[in-house]
């Protein structure tokens, strides 16, 4: 097949949709089919990266309590155009189809074409009306759902996704969920070196934001070292939030809480790897958690807040453990239990990995490659109610 990842955030700025169509393009090409990505990005618009076409300038907006950068661009109507008569594509699949210009614009144009549109949804926003999604949606659905009736399939990558979504666009959707590369995330990394002096290793790995929950661990801090003094906090990442948290520190005076900033993707694998005890304290607003899916597949013991999204992956007491979240003293003695049992930890890095084995891109990207033969084949029968289509012929073939 022909195949079209179309992102609706800059292809420039590292984030969770991002990562997951990179690694969807790269296991559909393992394959043997084509793929291209259609974006927004910064930057020269002649820099070339094999297989993604940069479509549009990228600007900040505020989305669900973080900065999502999304297309603006006067000529973009021409460029897509151009670019889907050009490719006639097989399959455009659309990860948030509603969340900016770019994707709206590809089903705005889907006449041009004859792929089928899929749409996956991967946000999140609780049940209240506080967050700019939840009032995104609420406030544009008459004019989204005319956008909505063109997908001819519909993915969330979990239930909380699906429940959210479903409040405004109801109809049939499949779940598929996030993937980890458990290739590059395992337990054999030699962990950062700089980190491994004996000291015991706290690691919290996610945008400085309120919805992230970083304050919560720092509160935390003073309980653990009354009875963990030899451990360091390692806080990796940036964010509007991240002066104020270092200013805090230098004025508690508490050594060995660090903030490395972002951490470069070469670099992931091994700081997971130098953590005894990997923490997600967010407070909501996660569809899935796709850090915790690498913490896992790292061998790392995890303890995360009991929110919806992050309940689709860690099962308590089974794979990690989750704490009710803003609850800084219950997160506290929850991080001192693994600290003061490395049996406890060995048994969460062993059952953890084994979780993450059932999210491998490899079982992921069967599923979405599954789920596009199946779209094919019903609008083939509904043009030629008693042809077989050649693209799942091919499939059935190549899956036995």
């Amino acid at each position: 097949m022909k195949i079209g990842l179309v992102s609706p955030y800059d292809w420039s700025y590292p984030g969770g949709v991002q990562e997951h169509i990179a690694h969807l393009a790269a296991e559909l090409r393992s394959r043997d089919h084509t793929v291209r990505i259609l974006t927004p990005a910064t930057g020269p618009r002649d820099r070339v990266e094999y297989g993604v076409y940069r479509l549009g300038w990228a600007a900040p907006v505020r989305v669900n309590g973080s900065v999502a950068r999304v297309a603006v661009d006067p000529f973009l109507t021409g460029r897509v155009r151009t670019l889907l008569r050009r490719e006639q594509f097989d399959v455009l699949h659309l990860h948030e189809p509603l969340a900016s210009v770019l994707p709206l614009t590809v089903l705005h144009l889907s006449g041009v074409t004859n792929a089928a549109r899929i749409g996956t949804f991967h946000a999140y926003a609780g049940r209240s009306f506080t967050s700019k999604s939840e009032w995104a949606y609420a406030s544009t659905w008459p004019l989204l759902r005319r956008y909505v009736k063109r997908l001819d399939g519909r993915v969330a990558v979990s239930a909380p996704a699906l429940e959210f979504v479903s409040r405004f666009f109801g109809g049939e959707y499949r779940i598929i969920p996030n993937g980890v590369d458990v290739e590059r995330f395992h337990p054999g990394v030699a962990p950062l070196a700089e980190y491994m002096d004996g000291k015991l290793n706290i690691l919290y790995l996610g945008r400085f934001e309120q919805r992230k929950g970083a304050k919560y661990l720092l509160r935390a801090i003073p309980l653990i070292r009354e009875y963990y003094p030899n451990t360091r906090f390692i806080l990796a990442s940036d964010g509007p939030l991240r002066a104020g948290f270092e200013k805090f520190v230098a004025h508690a005076g508490w050594p060995d809480v660090v903030f490395p900033g972002r951490v470069a993707a070469e670099k992931l694998p091994a700081l997971y790897a130098a953590a005894h005890v990997y923490c997600a304290p967010n407070t909501g607003g996660e569809s899935q958690g796709i850090v915790l899916l690498e913490a896992l597949a790292s061998g790392r013991p995890v303890i995360a807040s009991d929110i919806p999204g992050f309940r689709t992956v860690i099962r308590n007491h089974v794979d990690g453990l989750l704490v009710p979240p803003k609850k800084h003293e219950e997160l506290a003695w929850a991080i001192m239990h693994l600290l003061g049992s490395e049996e406890e930890r060995s048994r969460f890095a062993a059952a953890g990995r084994r979780r993450a084995d059932e999210f491998s891109w490899r079982r992921v990207g069967a599923r979405v490659e599954e789920y596009y033969g199946e779209i094919l084949a019903q609008r083939a029968s509904l043009r030629h109610p008693f042809a077989l289509p050649q693209v799942s012929q091919r499939l059935a073939i190549s899956s036995e």
